[in-house]
């Protein structure tokens, strides 16, 4: 009984291991992106991930013909939204650095921009992963890309008039 155990346990283990040597890059760079943090620093972003595959590995035998991938990146989304609508609590009570594009962004619109527009799934999946109506989820996409695409000028420059010698 022991041995067909440790079997299961090792296959387990090969089938997991496997699973994130495919998958960790792509969900560590999509965590990257929702805590808007350098890539080569990340360390809220690599605590997210983290948590997110601790929870898919143990409830790797329960997975039953579902996608691992996508069972890691919805707990990867829930758990941000926790921790960012609730003042970061959990992952850090620091900000997103200033020097990414995307901290212009609330973590919501970070959020639904990370998995429509990088994760490609669907308007209709997202909503149902976050409690939103869809055609909110569409509306707040919509803004998150204009914010992106448009963002705000600085100060007008004064108004300088030179002055001609005389």
């Amino acid at each position: 009984m022991r041995e067909r155990h440790a079997s299961q346990g090792a296959r387990r283990a090969r089938e997991f291991e496997a699973f994130v040597a495919g998958a960790a890059g792509r969900l560590l760079h999509a965590a990257t992106l929702l805590t808007a943090e350098p890539p080569g620093a990340n360390p809220r972003a690599r605590r997210l991930l983290t948590l997110a595959l601790s929870h898919t590995y143990a409830s790797w035998d329960r997975l039953r013909g579902e996608d691992p991938y996508d069972r890691t990146r919805q707990y990867l989304a829930v758990r941000f939204a926790r921790g960012a609508w609730h003042q970061y609590g959990g992952l850090g009570r620091s900000r997103p650095s200033p020097d990414s594009v995307l901290a212009r962004l609330t973590p919501q619109e970070r959020l639904i921009l990370v998995l429509r527009m990088y994760e490609g799934v669907a308007e209709e999946q997202t909503a149902a992963l976050l409690g939103l109506p869809a055609e909110r989820v569409g509306v707040i996409c919509a803004r998150a890309t204009a914010t992106l695409l448009h963002p705000p000028r600085g100060p007008a420059p004064a108004d300088v008039r030179e002055v001609a010698p005389s």
